[in-house]
């Protein structure tokens, strides 16, 4: 993925209209795409923090952390206040366990990242859509190496990986992407 890329979509968010006075930019695509470095450079081209559904998802429940994330980011934010949330605690890598309460405070461009935030119930409320995407054995494999350290891990991403195909076949997510970014070549 070039520093082009990110240019020109911050370029294009930039030229978009705010949604209720915030324009928030979704980073999505399945896990292992490179959606967090992408993310990262954006994050630094728009002067926008990043606000990761690392925070919310886990393991153990792919879909069920939405409702909490629509309530206490995107719609906290969409009414002009601060996403205030219990994050998820990483140290339970295999369970669901919340950990700590975190604020991100309003900020005119806010970038959510992380796979299924452009989901269709986030339609006219993103201000830009991005999908990021690699081949399944290039995320297959850049997922197992992030989480060698873990037992299991290989059948976790399996699954993983076969629930994301099925909601983003079920959710037609790609198709209503700004943009498709491709980093099947980035290491």
């Amino acid at each position: 993925m070039s520093v082009d890329v990110a240019s020109r979509i911050s370029t294009e968010v930039a030229r978009r209209p705010a949604v209720s006075g915030i324009r928030i930019v979704g980073v999505d695509g399945p896990g292992g795409a490179g959606k967090s470095h992408l993310a990262a450079r954006l994050s630094e081209l728009l002067v926008a923090p990043i606000i990761a559904v690392d925070d919310f998802v886990s393991w153990d429940c792919f879909a069920g952390w939405w409702p909490r994330f629509d309530e206490q980011v995107l719609t906290s934010l969409l009414a002009g206040h601060d996403a205030h949330y219990q994050a998820r605690d990483w140290s339970d890598w295999y369970g669901s366990t919340l950990g700590e309460w975190k604020t991100h405070p309003w900020a005119p461009t806010v970038i959510v990242e992380g796979v299924t935030c452009t989901r269709r119930e986030t339609v006219g409320r993103l201000a830009y859509a991005v999908w990021v995407d690699a081949p399944a054995d290039v995320r297959l494999a850049r997922g197992l190496a992030r989480d060698a350290a873990f037992p299991g891990s290989d059948a976790l991403w399996e699954r993983w990986m076969r629930e994301e195909d099925a909601f983003f076949t079920a959710d037609g997510t790609r198709d209503r992407a700004d943009i498709v970014v491709d980093t099947s070549t980035v290491a």
